[in-house]
């Protein structure tokens, strides 16, 4: 995702194993998918690397310093094209949960409003 025009994600890197069959999915998206993924996204900085004996996943980079890992294990080629996609159009901001689904300055003194309210 762009953030006043800069892409947040700078590096993805897809580590998978040669013989794995958890790794299928992912060999198929080297072969087939990536290619044409690089040509798209030019501003993203694309590796592949290989770890024997382990499941396959993506890692991100992102403009902030902060990194996010995909497992991909035992998911098809469009599923990791997918899964790379999400992590393109992601910001790579941490996940922060609200405390309530009513977010204000100056809250109710007599309560929140609902449609069930009689009067």
């Amino acid at each position: 995702m762009a953030v006043r025009g800069i892409w947040q994600l700078k590096k993805l890197v897809l580590y998978l194993c040669d013989h794995s069959g958890s790794s299928r999915g992912a060999r198929e998206f080297v072969e087939s998918v990536l290619p044409k993924f690089k040509t798209d996204n030019p501003q993203l900085e694309v590796l592949t690397e290989l770890h024997r004996g382990r499941h396959p996943h993506l890692k991100g980079y992102f403009a902030n310093k902060n990194e996010r890992v995909v497992d991909v294990k035992n998911l098809s080629s469009e599923e990791v094209s997918l899964q790379a996609m999400r992590l393109r159009n992601s910001t790579g901001r941490k996940v922060v949960k609200l405390k309530t689904r009513h977010v204000t300055f100056r809250p109710s003194v007599q309560g929140t409003w609902t449609p069930e309210t009689k009067f």
